[in-house]
């Protein structure tokens, strides 16, 4: 039986740049001038907290005509449909994505026009990087948003201002579909699982679910261990996996909706059935056992390399680690890889995981956070990187889709303002894969900049969407082009340092173990006379990368060893180009300046400035890269 909930809405375009800020996100205030009450007519429908968000969503809305919204059972729970006059949903959740739908389309001054939606992954989640002394792993942001002390989870209350926080953090998802939250950094304290945190999970959990967000954590593989219950963590243990079964029992009993665990294990010093010669599957399938009578799911992540893989190639590990496990995991476990295989570059070809895990469902781990790519220091868009993924990796290949969070604590949530569209791309993409990625970046802007709307100056708009859509492919100029990766400062991974060499550290950590730079040319050799990392890749990828004539030269020093003099596509050596690349990179972010300059009069007085100074840091990085890469490999041609 449809339900019918009708709500006025006003219309009311009022804008004033003082009233903008970063901290609003991309839902700055519409300037809605309410009077009085919407209308509502929901006859014997329960007021849910959900329902009351949306309407009250739909009544801050400018808005022309009434508009009537049904419930239909009948339709999924996160699809809607949309028209002039009417909202359809197949839940209360799904009528809120609906709002903001709604919401996003008039704050673009576009008309409403009948559409219906439906997202394409079912899991759509952030993964957060926070630690629970308020540091973030890979954060630019300022410190976690959590702020464990200010939750009292016996009294099930938080402080004031981390309820305004939670709650703006709650509805920015909300308004771009994403559903889950991983709250803990990966390389997780066992803490996290001790009864005091998880009281104060299920606080956040409470105030997370009306927005529809379901609540996971990252855990350590040896809690049972860690905190003392256990002597082992071996997953074949009977006494550990009675301590899981025990402990995800408690979860669901204080958070009935939990999601399930995250986990990262054998990686990195990172515990995990390994220590006790057991295989991911074997600890994968003893958390998905504990956890599958309350429907959770386990992510176990793909990213292992080092200790059983001595000598071999880094971004083939993944690969020989689980293809020969595929299809012995629980069905309730996914394994989540990166979009490529190394980590985060900016630019690396796609992981070849997706192309040999078949009977395992997977989802994408994509970073938001710009940890290889300026630290949110940099504007760089990765609507453009992510669609490049996609280009390969058919989106139906995944069941999810995961992004290391870029949210801190400062007032404008991402570092750089800039980098709040990524975060936004991020959950626009997670609803629909076939998003263009120019149509979001457009949205962005007109949602985050309203008064480039109100002045009718479309033509600016289009001016900073170009400036993103050119982002990317700028700092991989600057930085590190034609196929160069990892040449980054160690640990911190920000500023060049392409001649890095520790002899106390792993050489995969190292610079010069990627770039192999010598008299005779630079470039990693993994076509199949060198490490055979093509040969992970199915037709026709693995042939064309093979050959150096077919690789694509944005691959050309992944998979390449190449003479300095190799003649290219264009008729000019290798170290031609490479230095035409660095200049071009630098050359972009002068032209962001100059774009910057051209549009600033129409955004508020603080972003303004703030932007123009983060593009002459930007500027000023670029320059460095230029002339440290430059002046570093000129040394082999000399």
């Amino acid at each position: 039986m449809k339900r019918i909930v009708v709500c006025l809405i006003w219309l009311a375009l009022a804008m004033n740049m003082s009233a903008q800020k970063g901290s609003d996100l991309w839902l700055q205030d519409m300037g809605s001038t309410q009077v009085g009450k919407p209308e509502l007519a929901i006859g014997q429908r329960v007021m849910t907290p959900t329902l009351a968000l949306a309407l009250e969503e739909l009544k801050n809305i400018a808005g022309v005509e009434t508009m009537r919204c049904v419930i239909d059972p009948t339709m999924d729970k996160e699809e809607y449909d949309v028209s002039e006059e009417q909202l359809t949903a197949g839940s209360d959740l799904a009528l809120l994505y609906a709002a903001f739908d709604v919401r996003r389309t008039l704050s673009q001054g576009k008309k409403i026009r009948h559409h219906h939606e439906k997202p394409f992954y079912s899991l759509r989640l952030l993964n957060h990087w926070d630690n629970l002394d308020g540091s973030v792993e890979r954060g630019y942001a300022g410190k976690s948003i959590w702020k464990w002390e200010e939750i009292d989870g016996d009294g099930k209350t938080m402080s004031r201002g981390m309820e305004d926080r939670v709650k703006m953090y709650a509805r920015a998802n909300a308004s771009i579909g994403i559903n889950g939250s991983v709250l803990n950094n990966v390389n997780a304290s066992p803490k996290m699982l001790s009864t005091e945190y998880l009281k104060k999970v299920a606080v956040l959990a409470d105030r997370l679910r009306p927005y529809g967000i379901k609540t996971f954590l990252s855990i350590n593989f040896a809690s049972p261990m860690a905190l003392g219950y256990t002597d082992t963590a071996d997953p074949l243990n009977a006494d550990v996996q009675k301590w899981w079964v025990q402990k995800v029992d408690e979860i669901y009993r204080l958070i009935p909706d939990f999601g399930g665990f995250l986990v990262k294990a054998n990686s990195e010093g990172q515990p995990g059935p390994g220590d006790y010669h057991r295989t991911h599957a074997d600890g994968a399938n003893m958390l998905a056992k504990a956890l599958k009578p309350h429907q959770g799911i386990v992510m176990w992540r793909s990213f292992v390399y080092g200790a059983n893989h001595k000598g071999e190639d880094r971004v083939m590990q993944a690969v020989s680690e689980f293809k020969p496990m595929d299809g012995l995991f629980d069905d309730n476990v996914i394994l989540q890889s990166k979009n490529g295989p190394l980590d985060f570059q900016p630019r690396e070809p796609y992981a070849p995981i997706f192309d040999n895990i078949t009977k395992t469902p997977q989802m994408v781990e994509l970073q938001i956070t710009q940890e290889y790519l300026g630290q949110s220091l940099h504007l760089v868009y990765l609507g453009t990187m992510w669609k490049e993924f996609f280009s390969f990796v058919e989106p139906s290949r995944m069941m999810g889709i995961a992004g290391v969070a870029n949210i801190g604590d400062t007032e404008g949530w991402c570092g750089h303002p800039f980098s709040q569209a990524n975060w936004y791309a991020f959950g626009r993409l997670a609803w629909n894969p076939y998003l263009s990625e120019e149509e979001i970046a457009r949205e962005w802007v007109l949602q985050t900049f309203p008064t480039l709307l109100k002045d009718q100056t479309m033509a600016d708009v289009e001016k900073i969407v170009e400036m993103m859509m050119d982002s990317r492919e700028a700092c991989v100029d600057y930085m590190m082009p034609l196929g160069l990766h990892h040449i980054f400062k160690f640990d911190h991974h920000y500023g060049p340092e392409p001649d890095g060499f520790k002899a106390d550290y792993p050489i995969e950590w190292c610079p010069v173990y990627y770039h192999k730079a010598d008299k005779n040319g630079v470039g990693f050799d993994r076509s199949s006379a060198g490490t055979g990392a093509v040969n992970q890749y199915r037709a026709p990828y693995s042939k064309r990368y093979d050959d150096l004539a077919t690789c694509p030269e944005e691959y050309l020093l992944w998979f390449h060893h190449v003479a300095w003099d190799y003649k290219m596509h264009n008729g000019k050596t290798l170290w031609d180009n490479l230095k035409a690349h660095y200049e071009k990179g630098v050359a972009e972010v002068d032209r962001f300046r100059q774009v910057w300059q051209q549009v600033r009069g129409h955004i508020d007085a603080a972003r303004a400035a703030e932007v123009a100074h983060l593009l002459d840091v930007q500027y000023d990085n670029a320059v460095e890269w230029r002339d440290t890469c430059l002046g570093y490999f000129g040394k082999f041609i000399e």
